[in-house]
């Protein structure tokens, strides 16, 4: 019984939806009428992104409010570019932005992305 009282919970995974055509962001547009959508583009050369995602993984609560979309920006530099010009918010490395009906409504970079702030915005909605 203590135990339990002193066990670490069991972590929990973010349920990715991985970009990498850049047809999904008509996808990502109509599912976030439904539901907050977050995009975390992500780049595997950089340990300030790499810190970031981890941050945001380890804080990552199953009843999230949004969906979770995930973007290699090395990988799918062209996807990141079309984020950019499609929900008007400059380019950043890490960043996540939330999406709702449509519209980019919440950006973070670098040390500034939280879960708890990305969720307390979706909540919003």
């Amino acid at each position: 019984m203590l135990s339990k009282l002193f066990s670490k919970p069991e972590k929990v995974s973010v349920p990715w939806k991985h970009i990498s055509d850049i047809s999904q962001l008509d996808e990502i547009d109509k599912r976030s009428v439904e539901k907050p959508v977050v995009l975390f583009k992500h780049s595997t050369r950089c340990s300030i992104s790499a810190m970031s995602l981890s941050r945001f993984e380890r804080s990552y609560e199953e009843e999230s409010v949004f969906d979770s979309y995930f973007l290699d920006l090395i990988a799918y530099r062209e996807i990141s570019n079309a984020i950019a010009e499609r929900y008007g918010v400059r380019h950043e490395s890490p960043q996540t932005i939330l999406i709702k009906n449509g519209k980019a409504v919440f950006d973070a970079s670098h040390m500034g992305i939280s879960y708890s702030d990305l969720n307390s915005q979706a909540q919003k909605f």
